[in-house]
């Protein structure tokens, strides 16, 4: 008898990588993308899985092959094969493009709840609570990103993460000056014994004021388009109305000639 085939001998070893489970590639391709951190920024991280994403990016790319045979042999000269190289990229990354939107989306809702938030904060301060306190009641008491990330940093206080820690965590989580001011603030608060709260009041004021300034950009770009709009939709219709009405009314017009 082989000794393959006797009780409990020994099998012959697998080849190398063949047991290698399908998920850690997956996984290697995704952190190779940077794909949970542009979840977690965007904040679909609990609705859209990873393996999900990486499909939909490889029907992005088959997609763009598909168009690029369509659209590659009528383009002139060299420009076919920029067609047909730049579709499949590009339907490779457009899942990526609409992370970077939703993940500047929840930024703006973000900052934009920072000013309220900041207002209650002080308000805890002021009544003797510490930092760690008023965080917990943010969390607590907001809804929107911004009282997400105030309940990973409660979960981590919870654990038994030093509050500087948290706070670091905190400004990494959420990049920008607003978050970093603030967490900046605490620390010199908790240091040097500065009035945290008089500081998180100016802080909520520069933002508001910021956000009006923002407003008003806005709407001066605004203007011009909507001027643009103005003179190449309702000025021709307003031309093509008086032409049909001479038009229809020719014959009472010309009457007297």
């Amino acid at each position: 008898m082989p000794a393959a085939g006797r009780p409990g001998a020994p099998r012959p070893a697998a080849p190398a990588g063949s047991g290698r489970p399908l998920g850690e590639s997956w996984a290697r391709a995704a952190l190779w993308l940077d794909l949970p951190e542009r979840l977690r920024r965007s904040g679909l991280e609990a609705r859209l899985p990873l393996p999900a994403l990486l499909l939909g990016k490889l029907a992005g790319a088959c997609l763009g092959v598909i168009l690029a045979f369509a659209a590659a042999p009528a383009a002139p000269g060299r420009i076919g094969i920029a067609v047909a190289l730049g579709l499949p990229v590009a339907g490779f990354f457009v899942p990526d493009a609409l992370l970077e939107r939703a993940a500047r989306r929840r930024r703006r809702r973000l900052v934009a709840a920072l000013p309220d938030a900041l207002d209650l904060l002080a308000v805890s301060i002021a009544s003797g609570r510490g930092p760690g306190e008023g965080l917990a009641q943010l969390a607590r008491a907001g809804e929107g990103p911004l009282a997400e990330e105030m309940r990973i940093a409660v979960a981590e206080l919870s654990c038994g993460s030093p509050l500087s820690a948290a706070l670091a965590a905190l400004r990494a989580r959420v990049p920008g000056s607003e978050m970093a001011t603030l967490v900046a603030s605490i620390e010199r608060s908790r240091r040097f014994g500065s009035p945290l709260a008089e500081q998180l009041r100016r802080q909520a004021t520069a933002l508001r004021r910021e956000g009006r300034r923002a407003v008003e950009e806005r709407a001066a770009r605004a203007a011009p388009k909507i001027q643009l709009v103005v003179a190449l939709v309702l000025v021709p219709s307003v031309m093509l109305m008086i032409a049909a009405g001479l038009i229809a009314n020719a014959g009472t017009l010309l009457s007297g000639f």
